[in-house]
């Protein structure tokens, strides 16, 4: 997810570090990514649409399906991945409108956005898999999980919500009135064609910045410039602002851990609440320490958890 610091309202794209913790991600090395993401295919799915993706790991496993988050890619999870791929087979996307996927004018919800991961899935022959989502990717695992619970034998929502990333009150009815939080206002003056190194990409990015490696945030800003100006804006209209999540909470029934970072201040308690309420018998943990971008910072830690979800310790 892309990463704009605000002074009273963090973005949705931004995470919170706290203390002086090193950087975990700067083990990453250029050669390394290189090899990552040299691995990404695509495919043609059934409606027409091309989607980008990595399928790494032993083709036996478990496999385990990983969904990034807004304006990132799939290189969301490199830090991850090579503590995960002995174990699990790793279906890693790119979203429709990121990364290396097409990006058409139309549709961006995350009913949209679960139906290509449907797709995609149904084209390598596999009919049920542990699902794991980051930010926008946690909203989109939850569409996916509830609509094909069948297909979904454990669910992980990393920096979730269960309300919505619009300005609500606690407890409330989403307010669609609400105005533009102060971190959509840039994105909504932004023009084609986006400069990956201007100002605002570079306070977008301000987090991934100052937690990962220089070529690392640089790769985040060039493909996050090359999604056109209507569909950053398209994404955060239709899976962003203004919808409730919490009326399909209940559909999900694969056993659901819910991680968050103790600085996350996306994450509203409100939002915490109503995920634990409407997911019954959702585990919980919480690195305090950590921030929106929990598995950038700690990704040891937080592979460790997964693997212990998923093989059901």
């Amino acid at each position: 997810m892309a990463k704009r610091a605000a002074a009273a309202a963090i973005a949705l794209v931004c995470c919170v570090i706290a203390g002086a913790r090193a950087p975990a991600a700067a083990q990453i090395t250029e050669a390394g990514l290189d090899r990552f993401e040299s691995q990404k295919r695509s495919v043609v799915l059934a409606d027409r649409l091309r989607l980008a993706y990595l399928d790494i790991g032993p083709r036996q496993a478990r496999p385990l399906l990983l969904i990034h988050g807004y304006t990132d890619s799939s290189r969301d999870w490199a830090p991850l991945a090579p503590l995960l791929e002995g174990h699990y087979r790793l279906i890693i996307v790119d979203l429709r409108g990121h990364g290396s996927s097409d990006k058409p004018p139309c549709c961006y919800s995350r009913f949209d956005f679960a139906y290509d991961l449907k797709l995609l899935l149904d084209s390598l022959h596999i009919a049920t898999c542990d699902v794991a989502g980051h930010s926008l990717g946690s909203l989109v695992a939850q569409a996916f999980a509830a609509m094909w619970p069948e297909a979904t034998r454990r669910l992980i929502l990393i920096s979730s919500t269960g309300t919505s990333f619009a300005p609500a009150a606690a407890g409330s009815a989403l307010d669609t009135t609400a105005p533009v939080p102060s971190w959509l206002a840039g994105v909504a003056r932004l023009r084609d064609p986006i400069d990956p190194d201007s100002p605002f990409m570079r306070e977008w990015w301000q987090q991934s910045i100052a937690i990962n490696p220089e070529f690392f945030s640089r790769r985040q800003r060039r493909d996050a410039a090359a999604i056109p100006a209507a569909i950053w804006r398209a994404i955060a209209d239709q899976s962003l602002l203004g919808v409730d999540l919490r009326p399909m909470l209940s559909y999900v029934k694969a056993p659901t851990l819910l991680i968050w970072g103790g600085q996350d201040t996306l994450a509203t308690a409100a939002g915490r609440k109503a995920l634990q309420v409407g997911i019954q018998g959702a585990q919980v943990h919480d690195f305090p320490a950590l921030g929106h971008d929990l598995f950038w910072q700690d990704p040891a830690a937080v592979a460790s958890l997964i693997s212990q979800f998923l093989d059901g310790k």
